[in-house]
């Protein structure tokens, strides 16, 4: 489970990312509770998660070609020193009192900018770090890190938030940073697993997405996260209306929301870092399995029973998210896949541009049960075609094995061809 923290740069990775990663959620609860606080509604929280990840979903391909092109090292020390700066000034403009919705939207718009260059080199990184071998572990626990902020932080800023306000919460996110840059400038170049740099050329970003494309091993997930990612993860939209208007309760109890989901998700990242070998088949069941318990949270009676629901349901979740990040990782050749990871956060993030205000117009107009079980119908559907087209896809790579045609053509590789890989 543990096997890729005895490599030295990925244990100072992951050392850092434990306060780092807090502190993100941290501030991704306390703006939304101040967007919250700012206006009461339901599409201004939309419309705040659609500013922070416009960048992503325009510019995210360009973002994963800077990735390929350049050393990942070096592009995260900027991005992340970037990051921290964004958090800061947030930080200054809601403990003086002057922050305004405006500054809020402007900020996050410009924290969505730098992640447009960050999330694909630190998605990609990984690889670099650890080697294919020991891929699938350090990408679980990559995750586990993730889920493991994802209940401290919420807890934390909800009970900050009660005691001393949001301003505390961008603070703490803002210093988090340092640790990260200090753990990339602490790493010993010559021990990561670099390949090549693609070299500058024109029609690359066609060529990166005509090899996603082209590729059932890396078309699937996509597909299914393009669906979970615009309507199934609007989280951040849907508690806080879920704690004030379904529960009549406050930011304790939109932080204790989170935490109980990322405790299940917890779980399942350190499943997914003991799990030998992510398989399509798991991708598509643990996609409808979340589908199925986001409708049982919709229409969950009860707090205590909200709370229960959440645990399996950050099971399945982070199972899917592991699942699609480390086939994507395996499947794809090292001169795309910063770009395929581009590809994997713009479904995965930058879809909630779209997905955001609609989610939220929906609670908004429908009540938060409504937005829930929207996104739980909609994952369901599309869990079940990938399974149906899973099913369809093994009996042809069955019959072009049998007939030793190549299965696909890399039109966009310095390679000339690959095999279809199982």
């Amino acid at each position: 489970m543990f096997a890729s923290l005895h490599n030295r740069n990925f244990r100072l990775f992951f050392s850092a990312q434990i306060i780092s990663v807090t502190g993100t959620w941290m501030q991704a609860i306390a703006q939304m509770w101040l967007v919250l606080h700012l206006t009461g509604s339901g599409f201004a929280l939309g419309l705040t998660a659609a500013l922070q990840f416009t960048p992503i979903l325009l510019f995210g391909t360009f973002g994963g070609l800077v990735a390929d092109r350049t050393d990942k090292r070096k592009l995260l020390i900027g991005t992340q020193s970037a990051a921290g700066v964004v958090a800061l000034l947030l930080a200054g403009l809601t403990l003086s009192g002057v922050v305004q919705l405006w500054m809020v939207y402007g900020l996050a718009f410009a924290l969505g900018m730098i992640n447009t260059f960050d999330n694909p080199a630190r998605q990609s990184f990984v690889s670099e770090m650890v080697g294919k071998a020991q891929l699938v572990n350090a990408v679980g626990l990559n995750s586990a890190v993730f889920t493991l902020a994802r209940v401290i932080g919420p807890a934390i800023a909800g009970l900050l938030i009660a005691l001393v306000g949001t301003g505390w919460c961008f603070l703490y996110n803002g210093l988090s940073y340092f640790p990260v840059v200090l753990a990339l400038l602490l790493m010993r170049p010559r021990e990561l697993h670099r390949g090549s740099p693609a070299p500058r050329a024109k029609g690359q970003i066609r060529a990166g997405l005509r090899y996603a494309w082209q590729s059932p091993e890396l078309r699937f997930p996509l597909l299914l996260m393009l669906v979970v990612g615009a309507l199934g993860l609007n989280f951040s939209v849907l508690f806080p209306l879920m704690a004030r208007f379904v529960f009549q309760s406050g930011a304790s109890t939109f932080g204790l929301l989170m935490s109980f989901l990322g405790a299940g998700a917890f779980i399942g990242a350190l499943l997914s870092a003991s799990r030998a070998k992510p398989t399509h088949r798991l991708l598509a069941l643990a996609a409808g399995a979340f589908g199925l318990l986001l409708l049982g949270a919709a229409i969950a009676p009860s707090l205590p029973l909200e709370f229960a629901i959440l645990v399996p349901t950050g099971v399945a979740m982070i199972t899917f998210q592991a699942t699609a990040n480390s086939l994507l990782q395996i499947n794809s050749d090292p001169s795309f896949r910063g770009r395929v990871m581009a590809l994997y956060v713009i479904v995965f993030i930058g879809t909630t541009p779209i997905g955001g205000p609609i989610i939220g117009w929906v609670a908004q107009t429908y009540g938060a049960r409504a937005g829930l079980a929207l996104g739980g119908l909609a994952t369901v559907i599309a869990a079940a075609i990938v399974l149906w087209a899973l099913g369809h896809w093994r009996v042809g790579k069955v019959d072009r094995a049998s007939s030793q045609v190549p299965a696909y053509q890399n039109s966009g590789s310095p390679q000339t061809a690959l095999p279809m890989k199982s």
